[in-house]
């Protein structure tokens, strides 16, 4: 096992010491590790030091709202003819753990009511006729199995819990022994006992509050979280205060893993002028051994501390995802998601009659019936069994992923358009590739001239792109606000059909070419604005890549009036504007 190895895991077990003290104050564990014997062994040392008899409950992928939080129990409603509520499983996990793999995979809507549980400790439960509070003081160990560029744990989830840790480069050699200073059962048990007696100074608040201003960590849970990790570490070491290093390992695995950008160097002080020489021989030896040996100030050794911890490649990583995030359409590698008729994954019920092949859902249909037998009874409905009307009837919703059409419209005019279409057929055989795996589509048209011309519709078809882009010529003028009509009323056919579209718009933006066919340049550039208008607020994504041998402000000002991304590749490979591409789609949102 190397130093980096044994010092990572090392911290992921300290982690798991100290969330087993206190997990519901602490929210969880973000643990980025697929299934295996990593993963199992972390988990082996958090379960050793749980207390005996603690809810230690998994939470399968796809729970529905009513296995999650609570609802009617059905059998026990049909057998009383009055509403009766079960517990969900939040409720049965109270005062343990919940563990959730494949949480990057988790709906928006489940996060969310995680989320509220973990901030209020209790699940509310209001439907179908129960109205009941049930307490949830859990702690999440949210497992993070995406690999590449999957998408990571939803913000909302992740912002709430302490430890952010990162197994995924250890192998089992790495993990098999214990490290020597890890707390065992006894002492998770006393310093569950001692934590509320732990008390803070105020240098250590203000310096943990320093450290996450400097590494730009605007939550206000960071610092929380921060505390009661130092608090805790001191109830460990046996202490009633928290000390130096207690702060300085919270800064380390609460703050480091949340860093968003490197502290400002310090500015240089002049140095201090020596103090006049002391008359007493003892005073002066004193002196000498106080300025050989200078104490940094705490907030400097918690800033240190956390900047040493910082993963390498966060930061970059961080930025290449803030980038990719500039696209606001719904949009990803698979498509948007939208719901369909009868095929595709369940997506909940609604209420509605059986109509136009909408399935029933027999069980939700009974559920929703059964608060209202008593009362159907009294109004005289004598039917033998359920009596079940049709505001009773619930269908199943379904929802598909959508195919992703790129688009690629290509300016072919001018003296550069060899270079231009050198770069696309690169990017679209790069492209195509990758659809081959996704089951996606690409399509090309180019404008120069007069006017649009479709060389490719819709297709994956790699012999058809390269025969398509091999006999365009170039040159010609720039008819822009053409091309900007027939990308749009492409994107607009595909969208209609239920898939996704992107539009990749490759141009220098130097229209000269009106809608009328007319060679005037003020009107052309007009022209084109006025075609871009229409991107803005709608549900269809584009890039603007500006193909000129600078950055040109024509090409900023369409991306800006189309409320698109912007790319100043004037020297780009093909490779780099198929990554180019590739980021905008992982990282818009609706995935």
């Amino acid at each position: 096992m190397n130093d980096l190895a044994a010092a990572r895991w090392r911290d992921a077990a300290l982690a798991a010491a100290v969330f087993a003290v206190a997990p519901a104050a602490l929210g969880g564990v973000m643990l980025r590790s697929g299934a295996g014997p990593v993963r199992d062994r972390w988990m082996e040392l958090l379960s050793a030091r749980l207390p005996e008899g603690t809810p230690l409950r998994r939470m399968p992928h796809g729970i529905g709202d009513e296995r999650l939080l609570g609802g009617l129990d059905l059998a026990a409603t049909l057998r009383s003819g009055r509403p009766v509520a079960q517990r969900g499983l939040l409720a049965e996990a109270d005062g343990g753990v919940l563990l959730l793999p494949m949480a990057e995979r988790i709906p928006a809507g489940t996060a969310a009511r995680l989320a509220a549980a973990l901030d209020r400790g209790e699940v509310q439960v209001a439907r179908d006729g129960i109205a009941v509070t049930l307490p949830s003081r859990v702690g999440l160990v949210a497992c993070d199995e995406g690999q590449g560029d999957d998408d990571p744990v939803s913000p909302v989830l992740g912002e709430r819990l302490a430890f952010r840790l990162d197994l995924s480069e250890l192998g089992w050699r790495d993990v098999q022994r214990e490290p020597s200073a890890l707390p065992g059962p006894q002492a998770v048990q006393e310093a569950r006992a001692r934590v509320e007696r732990v008390r803070a100074e105020e240098a250590v608040i203000e310096a943990l509050c320093a450290a996450c201003v400097a590494l730009g960590i605007a939550s206000s849970r960071a610092p929380w979280f921060a505390l009661q990790v130092a608090r805790i570490a001191a109830a460990l070491a046996g202490r009633d205060a928290v000390m130096h290093e207690d702060a300085e390992f919270a800064a380390r695995l609460v703050l480091a893993p949340r860093a968003t950008q490197l502290p400002a160097p310090p500015e240089a002080e002049p140095p201090p002028e020596p103090p006049p020489p002391p008359d007493d021989p003892q005073d002066r030896v004193e002196e000498q051994e106080e300025l050989a040996t200078p104490d940094a100030p705490l907030d400097e050794q918690v800033l240190a501390a956390a900047q040493a911890a910082i993963p390498a490649g966060l930061l970059a990583r961080l930025k290449m995802e803030q980038r990719g995030s500039g696209a606001s359409r719904s949009l990803g590698r698979s498509g948007q998601a939208r719901l369909a008729g009868r095929l595709g994954r369940p997506a909940g019920v609604r209420a509605g009659g059986v109509q136009r092949g909408a399935r029933l859902n027999l069980i939700e249909t009974l559920r929703a019936a059964a608060p209202w037998q008593g009362l159907r009874r009294r109004e005289g409905d004598t039917r033998p069994g359920v009596a079940v009307r049709p505001e009773d009837f619930r269908v199943t919703r379904y929802k598909q992923k959508s195919r992703t059409t790129t688009i690629f419209a290509i300016d072919a005019s001018g003296s550069s358009a060899l270079h231009r279409l050198a770069e696309a057929k690169g990017a679209v055989e790069l492209l195509l590739a990758d659809c081959y795996v996704r089951r996606d589509q690409v399509a090309v048209l180019a404008f120069r001239g007069l006017g649009a011309e479709l060389l490719l519709p819709p297709t994956r078809s790699l012999v058809r792109a390269k025969r398509s882009l091999a006999g365009l010529p170039g040159g010609g003028g720039t008819p822009l606000a053409a091309g900007l009509d027939a990308a749009w009323a492409l994107a607009e056919g595909i969208a209609r059909r239920g898939d996704t579209p992107l539009v990749v718009l490759l141009t220098d933006g130097r229209a000269n070419i009106g809608r009328d066919g007319v060679g005037d340049r003020a009107r052309a550039e007009a022209d084109a604005l006025k075609a871009a208008e229409r991107w803005r607020g709608s549900a269809l994504a584009a890039v603007v890549v500006d193909t000129s041998a600078r950055p040109e402000p024509r090409a900023r000002a369409l991306a800006q009036r189309m409320d698109a991304l912007y790319l100043p590749l004037p020297h780009a490979r093909a490779a780099t504007l198929n990554e180019a591409v590739q980021a905008v789609a992982r990282g818009a949102a609706g995935r």
